[in-house]
C-alpha cells in the first residue's frame, strides 16, 4: 500500500493545530482586507475577522495561489506516494477547479475530490478519507468513494442580517431594506453545489424552527436508511456568536437525542458573504469502510 497524504483547506473548519492532530494538511484560505492579504487561521483569527467585518472594512475572498498549492504537493510527494486533496465545493469556489487543473500535471499521484462539501460537511469528508486510508484504500479509491456520496449531505442556514447578501448582489437593496423593516430572516440551503433560498420568515426564532423541521424531514425521509444504520452525522455551524450557537445546539440535541453533534464556526469564506450571527444545521453521511 502506498503512503497517502490527505490535504484540505481551512473552509473545512479544521484548524492548523487540528490538522496536525489528525495527521492531515490544511491549506489556509487567503483574504484581502483593505487590499492586504491575510491567511485564515494563520495571520487572521476568527475574532479579528469579525472585528474588521463589523467596522465595514473592505473584505474580499480569494483562493490559494497555484504556486502555493503545487509547492505543498511537491513537498508532500517527497515523502508520500499519493495525495488526496479535498477542497471546498466547486459550486462555491473556483479553488476546486483550479486544483483539478493543476493535478493533471502529476501523473495521477494527486487526486482532487470534487464532492460538493463545505464547512462541517467538508470536515466529515476529511474524516472519511482518513478512515478509508486506514482501511488501505488507494488515493483513487478514496476520491471515487467520496464523490459517489457527494449529495448525501444537507445544510440549512439562517442569517442575522441581509446586509452582506445585498453587498454581494444576491438580493436587491430594496428587498434588503424591506426585509430589515419586516424583520425577515432568510433560510438558505446548500444541497450540493450552490447556496439557494429555502424560506423567508419573521424573526430568528421562526427561522430556527423552519431549519429544524427541514432537517427532521431530511432525516426521516431522504436519509432514513442511513439514520437506521447509524451512518448520519449531525453538525452545527455558526458565525460569531458563540453563546447563541451553544443554545441552538441544545435545541438540536433535544430534537435529535441519539446524535453526537459536532459544532464549528463557519469558515470565513462563507462568513464574509453572510455576516455575523448566522446559524446553520447540517448533516452528512459518513462512509462505511468494507
Amino acid at each position: 500500500m502506498g503512503k497517502i497524504a490527505i490535504v484540505t483547506d481551512s473552509n473545512s473548519g479544521i484548524t492548523q493545530d487540528q490538522g496536525r492532530e489528525l495527521g492531515i494538511f490544511v491549506v489556509p484560505m487567503p483574504f484581502y482586507i483593505n487590499e492586504v492579504m491575510y491567511l485564515e487561521g494563520v495571520t487572521l483569527s476568527q475574532e479579528e475577522f469579525y472585528k474588521r467585518l463589523t467596522h465595514d472594512e473592505s473584505i474580499s475572498t480569494s483562493q490559494p495561489s497555484p504556486g502555493e498549492v503545487c509547492g505543498l504537493w511537491d513537498n508532500l510527494l517527497k515523502e508520500y506516494d499519493e495525495i488526496v486533496h479535498i477542497p471546498m465545493s466547486s459550486g462555491l469556489s473556483a479553488s476546486c477547479e483550479t486544483a483539478m487543473g493543476l493535478a493533471q500535471d502529476y501523473d495521477g499521484r494527486v487526486q482532487v475530490v470534487n464532492n460538493q462539501r463545505i464547512s462541517v460537511t467538508q470536515r466529515q469528508s476529511v474524516l472519511d478519507a482518513i478512515e478509508l486510508r486506514k482501511a488501505g484504500k488507494s488515493a483513487v479509491e478514496i476520491r471515487e468513494t467520496l464523490e459517489a456520496e457527494k449529495f448525501e449531505s444537507s445544510i440549512y442556514i439562517t442569517l442575522e442580517t441581509l446586509k452582506y447578501l445585498k453587498k454581494g448582489g444576491r438580493i436587491t437593496p430594496a428587498a434588503a431594506a424591506l426585509g430589515t423593516v419586516l424583520n425577515l430572516k432568510p433560510v438558505l440551503q446548500i444541497q450540493g453545489d450552490k447556496l439557494d433560498s429555502f424560506a423567508k420568515v419573521r424573526g430568528k426564532k421562526q427561522a430556527k424552527r423552519v431549519m429544524l423541521k427541514a432537517m427532521q424531514e431530511d432525516m426521516e425521509k431522504r436519509f432514513a436508511k442511513y439514520v437506521d444504520k447509524g451512518e448520519m452525522c449531525l453538525e452545527i455551524a455558526y458565525t460569531g456568536d458563540d453563546a447563541e450557537a451553544v443554545e441552538f445546539k441544545k435545541e438540536v440535541q433535544e430534537l435529535f437525542p441519539g446524535f453526537d453533534i459536532h459544532m464549528d464556526p463557519l469558515s470565513l469564506s462563507v462568513a464574509c458573504h453572510i455576516g455575523d450571527g448566522a446559524l446553520a444545521i447540517a448533516c452528512a453521511k459518513k462512509v462505511t469502510v468494507e
